[in-house]
């Protein structure tokens, strides 16, 4: 078993030994979305902890469009409770990189594709300036960010 998926086993144990609500109903919900993926496809198999982060990335996703959602209703109560389980969820996810960390990264990588290409890469090429750089932020920046950071580089 992975080492994230110990940690998450035990403190969902100790949340319920604490009768905290909130961190037992997000483990949980978390937990078993972690073994639908493992089930998932055409055979069963045990994920490792990158496979864990990107569920639970995933996970805290929800939580914050859901947030948004009952903000935008006018459903504030529900708002905060999303807004409380995302929170849970990011205490496992690595630290996200701040905006001139992520600069650095879309750097490097219009740097390495225009290495390779011989010529400073355009929008056309974005694709493959955004496959390195989506490699190196390695789930700790949303895909958006990294899309506006590498954009932001490219010369039409």
């Amino acid at each position: 078993m992975s080492t994230l998926k110990e940690q998450l086993r035990t403190d969902l144990t100790a949340a319920m030994k604490a009768r905290d609500e909130l961190v037992k109903a997000t483990l949980r919900m978390t937990l078993t979305a972690i073994g639908n993926a493992e089930v998932a496809g055409t055979q069963a198999r045990e994920l490792d902890d990158a496979e864990i982060i990107k569920v639970i990335t995933k996970e805290a996703k929800k939580r914050a469009e859901s947030a948004e959602a009952f903000a935008a209703a006018g459903r504030d109560e529900l708002a905060a409770q999303e807004r409380a389980e995302g929170e849970v969820l990011a205490r496992y996810l690595p630290a996200q990189l701040s905006d001139d960390e992520l600069a650095a990264i879309a750097r490097t990588a219009v740097e390495e594709t225009a290495a390779e290409l011989g010529e400073q890469p355009g929008p056309r090429q974005m694709g493959q300036v955004m496959k390195k750089a989506t490699a190196a932020a390695a789930g700790r920046a949303e895909g958006g960010r990294v899309a506006a950071a590498v954009k932001a580089l490219l010369v039409p």
